[in-house]
């Protein structure tokens, strides 16, 4: 018993993460993640974007 009121205040913040509007900025955000924005390192190159001479 006397765990009513925690699991109250857990229910409200449960609902305020799930309903709240989250602006991300995710230009800061990469700013202070030290991403530099090469996709290279994430994800290997489409075959578009690979060379030429290699597909042949």
């Amino acid at each position: 018993m006397g765990r009513g009121r925690a699991k109250a205040k857990q229910t409200k913040v449960a609902r305020q993460l799930k309903y709240a509007n989250h602006n991300i900025d995710y230009d800061r955000l990469r700013e202070e993640l030290g991403a530099d924005g090469r996709r290279e390192e994430i994800y290997p190159p489409t075959p578009s974007e690979q060379d030429p001479e290699r597909m042949r």
